[in-house]
């Protein structure tokens, strides 16, 4: 799962998000920092209205919080969701570890981390790698380089 600061960069982007079960949160108010949610039919799910979407939560009196906003919870899309958001620009997802012959050169613009994933992409007959240590963070900061999020809108 990505950290919260690369979500937020995400959708700074352009990223949209419609609510599917399965899908995973932050809500974005103070009193909820940590707290990680999941839209499910049964507890949590997305209403839509015409004022805009809200994620009821169903069955959690005790939180006393029966909905909020769409725009104050951060989507952390899972792996395959932002793999499925490179589209036809991704190549490969490969693990390297710091005896691998194949490890990536530092470049000073993608760093190589050592015991990590990269994820090749090919946009505009341009290769480009993209290194870290989660394979999530690694599709992401592809996302986020290659400008492939702008409009986007993606459903779980």
């Amino acid at each position: 799962m990505i950290s919260p600061q690369l979500a937020r960069a995400l959708r700074v982007a352009g990223l949209r998000w419609q609510p599917t079960a399965g899908d995973r949160f932050v809500i974005e108010r103070p009193g909820f920092e940590g707290d990680v949610f999941t839209v499910s039919d049964m507890t949590i799910e997305a209403q839509e209205f015409s004022t805009g979407t809200v994620l009821g939560f169903n069955g959690t009196t005790e939180w006393a919080l029966d909905s909020v906003a769409l725009d104050d919870a951060l989507w952390l899309p899972a792996e395959h969701q932002l793999r499925a958001l490179l589209g036809s620009s991704f190549r490969c997802l490969r693990r390297v570890d710091s005896s691998s012959a194949d490890a990536p050169a530092d470049d000073g613009a993608h760093p190589f981390v050592p015991d990590s994933y990269v994820v090749e992409t090919l946009v505009n007959g341009q290769l480009a790698a993209f290194t870290a240590a989660d394979p999530a963070d690694a599709y992401a900061g592809a996302l986020l380089t290659i400008g492939e999020v702008p409009g986007l809108e993606v459903t779980g």
